[in-house]
């Protein structure tokens, strides 16, 4: 396995602000794979938890090392959440690495790990925000509605869903949703994401909503350290 990172542009002053991390499998017959190739397996075999310990660990050291203002965002699984130790983990990523917990943010990215043992998660969620990391919630707009959880938990971040964001300059439903993601943010004094930004035409929608930060491939691909 390797770690690569996509910037996160600053649309205000557009400059790179961050970076997000993602797995990739040098598999020994079919090359680099990417996540949606091996992960499913990996949460199916249990093998997500050891897998997603090294990610915070590598992302981490990785990270330490770049100038201060680049923040590193790493997704954290289901599983993770469900295990139990994820402040221990995340604790012991920063003691080893030296990353100052400002840097690190956590990325939520499937809603329905939220749908059980909401108190525990909650208490997770602020320990870790406690540090002084950030909390973001992902895929916002793919399919569900995040409002209840935007109150609920104490996020700093909404990522509005690839397929929202490509389909903005288009779609009225997707001009809805962001409309409304961005109002909702606005009101509780969080920042907007738009994932998948990869044409011009894309990024002016974005520009014109009102959205804070982005990425996708009119930036960067995912690249190696």
């Amino acid at each position: 396995f390797e770690l690569h990172y996509q910037p996160v542009i600053d649309l205000g002053i557009g400059a790179v602000c961050g970076v997000e991390a993602f797995a990739r499998w040098h598999h020994p017959s079919r090359g680099l794979l990417t996540p949606d190739q091996f992960l499913p397996l990996a949460e199916s075999t249990g093998l997500m938890l050891p897998l997603g310990e090294w990610i915070l660990q590598q992302a981490c050291l990785d990270a330490a090392a770049w100038p201060p203002h680049i923040r590193i965002a790493i997704n954290i699984s289901a599983a993770q959440f469900s295990k139990g130790n994820l402040f221990d983990l995340i604790l012991c990523a920063l003691v080893d690495s030296g990353l100052a917990p400002e840097r690190l943010e956590l990325e939520i990215s499937d809603t329905s790990l939220l749908e059980k043992n909401q108190a525990a998660h909650l208490a997770t969620i602020r320990q870790l925000k406690n540090l002084g990391i950030s909390m973001v919630l992902d895929n916002c707009g793919a399919g569900y509605s995040s409002a209840s959880y935007l109150t609920s938990f104490p996020f700093d971040k909404i990522k509005i869903d690839k397929s929202v964001t490509q389909g903005l300059a288009s779609r009225r439903d997707c001009a809805a949703v962001v409309a409304s993601v961005l109002a909702l943010a606005r009101g509780l004094g969080i920042k907007t994401v738009a994932k998948g930004v990869d044409s011009h035409e894309q990024l002016e929608a974005v520009l014109a909503a009102g959205v804070d930060l982005a990425q996708g491939y009119l930036f960067a691909r995912p690249v190696p350290h």
